[in-house]
């Protein structure tokens, strides 16, 4: 399950670790997963990246055949040690194992879950499996990863060795039912994990980041939703990372139990 490539450069040698943070849903260079692993490479992180390929040929999304290995290779080059984890979130004995194999140097403190599980439908055309998958994946494996990485933080951690988990989560309600309310199931894991898991050192956050075209949108939609946005334009896979990172960051370790709308405005007009 594991691809074990770690490259050392002279930056590497002359750099501080932050420690290291597993990311969900790096598959894709145009993703916000890869803004988000990219930034915080250069944030002094080292990283585990988890990804589904079969997930982007599935929903149609633009790719290539090498994305997750050249994402690593570019925060390898920032002088991250990078370890690639694909695997599908939707078996339950997955996110344990996921976790483990992320803190092999004992040093994994951080979680941002970028993952999904995507597929338009309503109320009306929804099948029982697609509900299942969205849940599985959205709110139980998120609600796993947390719990694993919780487990293996002591009681009563020093602020040094503080946790933090950032989740990306959506307002979309209708014609996107599953996604939509199994998003909202992870908000509130998020908001119970900020105060269920505080004695370990955690804090926890959700991020919605609002409409980032990452190759979903065609020109009348793009051209919508930037009327709909005060800001004058679309959202960057950037502009997500520079809240995770600040939120991973000692800087950030107030902000807990939130949900965060980073979204240059969108809809508020």
């Amino acid at each position: 399950m594991v691809e074990w490539c770690t490259t050392f450069t002279d930056r590497k040698r002359d750099r501080m670790s932050n420690g290291t943070v597993f990311v969900t849903g790096v598959g894709r260079r145009r993703g916000i997963g890869a803004g988000i692993a990219l930034h915080l490479a250069d944030q002094g992180w080292d990283l585990a990246l988890g990804y589904l390929s079969d997930y982007d040929d599935r929903v149609g999304l633009e790719h290539g055949p090498q994305d997750p290995a050249d994402i690593a290779a570019r925060c390898r080059a920032a002088g991250a040690t990078v370890d690639l984890l694909p695997a599908d979130l939707a078996d339950p004995d997955v996110p344990a194992q996921l976790i483990a194999a992320a803190n092999r140097r004992g040093d994994l403190t951080a979680l941002v879950l970028s993952h999904a599980e995507s597929v338009d439908s309503s109320i009306l055309d929804t099948t029982l499996e697609s509900w299942d998958r969205h849940y599985a994946v959205n709110a139980r494996a998120s609600w796993l990863l947390i719990k694993a990485l919780a487990e293996q933080l002591p009681e009563q951690v020093s602020a040094a060795r503080a946790g933090r988990v950032v989740a990306l989560t959506s307002d979309h309600t209708a014609y996107n039912l599953p996604y939509g309310s199994s998003k909202g199931a992870l908000d509130r894991v998020v908001v119970a994990a900020a105060i269920e898991l505080a004695g370990r050192g955690i804090t926890a956050n959700a991020v919605n980041p609002g409409p980032i075209d990452t190759g979903w949108m065609d020109d009348a939609l793009r051209e919508g939703l930037v009327q709909q946005t005060p800001a004058g334009r679309l959202g960057t896979p950037q502009d997500t990372a520079n809240l995770v990172g600040f939120l991973l960051s000692p800087a950030g370790g107030w902000i807990t139990g939130q949900v965060l709308h980073s979204n240059g405005g969108f809809a508020a007009k």
